[in-house]
């Protein structure tokens, strides 16, 4: 492994242990692809958390559409996640452009707007989530497409979902709410009732049928990926976390708590036996 390499490997693994976990179901050289793609994605959705204000962040998501569109400066590879992302669009002929939709869309998170419906929300893990899985994919598959669509798309949905309920107190504590208002709203909970912490029976209504679309999703997606080529199934294994991990939400009953999640062991252990079973 490289010292860009395993920069990049240590950095996953601390912003995103999960995707590092899932990353180590593969071997070189597609697992340091696969580990700078996702660590791309992990600088990127940190960019709000490090910025003290939207015009910060909105600079460093420029730098990276800049890196990605060749306009970059002599010293983008410079920074070991750009020259290893580059250096894997490259290598597998992958195309910039669902990365350049990423940026765009993690532009929402710059901002305090509440994310105003599904089919808002669904857009956003689309570009946000979805785009890695088949990006994943591909690499699996020597850099050629894969017809991902169903099962890319259901999943990264699910794995968005997913993601927000577990998040939901802390993105509220910060002024945030990213799971759509509609639901909230059709349950009779406004922005003021989030943002303030106030537990209540819509509330709990509300987050359970968000539950249930996640719940919808993740069923839609294994039967998409059951029917998608075996080499390039490994590319899902997350899958195998996101069912226990919206149960353990679903458990907690607190809505602005911190659910407990698998110890590490568990995770390697369940998307291990995923992988075997089905890839």
């Amino acid at each position: 492994m490289s010292a860009k390499d395993d920069y990049v490997a240590t950095f996953l693994r601390e912003a995103d242990r999960d995707r590092y976990f899932a990353s180590l179901l593969v071997t070189a050289p597609e697992r340091d692809a696969i580990q700078a793609l996702y660590a791309f994605a992990a600088d990127v959705a940190a960019i709000r958390d490090r910025a003290r204000e939207p015009a910060a962040g909105e600079i460093r998501l420029q730098w990276w559409v800049d890196a990605l569109g060749g306009e970059g400066h002599g010293h983008v590879r410079q920074n070991p996640l750009a020259a290893a992302l580059l250096d894997t669009l490259a290598s597998y002929d992958l195309p910039a452009g669902p990365l350049l939709r990423l940026l765009a869309a993690r532009r929402f998170d710059l901002y305090q707007d509440p994310m105003p419906d599904i089919a808002s929300f669904e857009g956003y893990a689309g570009e946000t989530v979805s785009v890695l899985y088949q990006l994943v994919a591909m690499v699996l598959n020597g850099g050629a497409e894969v017809e991902t669509g169903d099962a890319a798309g259901h999943l990264g949905v699910a794995h968005a979902l997913v993601g927000h309920l577990r998040a939901f107190g802390y993105n509220a504590s910060r002024g945030r709410i990213f799971l759509p208002m509609a639901v909230f709203a059709a349950n009779g909970v406004g922005d003021g009732e989030i943002l303030s912490g106030s537990d209540s029976e819509g509330l709990r209504s509300a987050l359970a049928q968000v539950g249930d679309l996640a719940r919808d999703h993740l069923d839609k997606a294994r039967v998409a990926i059951a029917a998608l080529p075996r080499p390039a199934r490994p590319a899902f294994a997350p899958i195998a976390l996101l069912s226990r991990q919206l149960r353990a939400v679903e458990q907690a009953r607190a809505p602005f708590g911190t659910a407990p999640d698998l110890a590490d062991w568990r995770k390697i252990a369940a998307m291990t036996w995923w992988a075997w079973r089905n890839g």
